[in-house]
């Protein structure tokens, strides 16, 4: 175990230097370059030139390089000129509001779908599991803006019970303290979630249903709440736990645009307004905060598996 884990380790460096060295590369691609496009057209030659020196932009490629990846390693993500603020500071200000959206959403996802999943697989074949089929297929194809914004007329605009838009608190306290502003874009984000997830549990319970430790229990006499305690639940739950793990990029994709749809002030909505605005290293820097999410994520799923099933061994 331990030896794979250093092993992942290893691998998840290299990924994540694969994913500098092409952030850096288009940095370098941007049109004109990147003090003229940071500081805008207007720049004059002697700021673009000082702009350059600053930031080691007068020096080569490779030596760039290594600059920028040394800075990253500092836990410098850059500096947006247009908000006369590091991205460092974006993020931490941002980022526990994101915390609390996709915590939140993911922890109900969850509880939702993995006994859905089972109930679905244990009454396979029937009204129930058509029913919540029909319903998970419809929300996992189904667009997140759109599923967003038929929330928001059904409930904001028609019935008037929520408002339309999340809370517009800075900090976590505030964002609590709002809890009907929280409602709509949490359910919108739970629920294109649990279609995924209520998926995947229904095929890994519906297999390990068929398993003979199920034949045995029953044979034993168990009854039919400690077989699905006991049993079937921790050896159905590794295909989920594993895919929580490879699902935080797309969990995170999905808040950018609920976000943006919610007016929610978190990580998701400065990356969407500085792709607007232009304000690459906004951009550059969560990319980068990104995919070292997502790698962590894969990490994570891959110890999980190995922890839940003890039939797995990494040598």
């Amino acid at each position: 175990m331990i030896g794979f884990i250093i092993r992942r380790i290893g691998q998840a460096i290299i990924v994540i230097i694969g994913v500098t060295i092409i952030v850096f590369i288009l940095r370098h691609l941007l049109p004109g370059n990147i003090a003229r496009a940071i500081l805008g057209i207007r720049a004059t030659p002697p700021a673009i030139a000082a702009f350059n020196r600053q930031n080691g932009l007068d020096k080569a490629l490779p030596l760039q390089y290594v600059t920028f990846l040394n800075q990253l390693l500092h836990g410098n993500l850059g500096f947006s000129f247009k908000q006369n603020m590091t991205v460092d500071a974006i993020v931490v200000h941002d980022l526990p509001n994101d915390i609390v959206l996709v915590g939140v959403s993911l922890v109900l996802a969850l509880l939702i779908a993995i006994p859905l999943g089972i109930v679905q697989a244990v009454r396979r074949n029937k009204l129930t599991d058509y029913t919540a089929t029909g319903i998970a297929f419809v929300l996992y194809s189904m667009p997140a803006y759109l599923l967003g914004l038929l929330l928001i007329a059904a409930f904001a605009v028609n019935l008037r019970l929520l408002p339309a838009e999340a809370p517009q608190a800075s900090t976590i306290g505030g964002v609590l303290a709002d809890p009907s502003g929280l409602v709509l874009p949490v359910a919108t984000l739970t629920l294109v979630t649990v279609a995924l997830f209520s998926r995947y549990m229904r095929s890994s319970a519906i297999d390990s249903l068929t398993q003979d430790y199920i034949r045995t229990a029953r044979a034993k006499g168990l009854r039919q709440s400690a077989i699905l305690s006991r049993h079937l639940l921790r050896n159905s739950l590794i295909p989920v736990a594993t895919l929580v793990g490879i699902s935080i990029p797309g969990i995170l994709t999905f808040g950018l645009i609920i976000e943006q749809l919610f007016n929610f002030p978190g990580v998701g909505l400065a990356y969407f307004n500085a792709a607007v605005n232009g304000d690459y290293p906004v951009v550059f820097g969560i990319t980068v905060l990104v995919a070292v999410a997502t790698v962590l994520g894969n990490l994570i799923a891959d110890v999980a598996y190995a922890v839940l099933d003890p039939r797995v061994r990494y040598d």
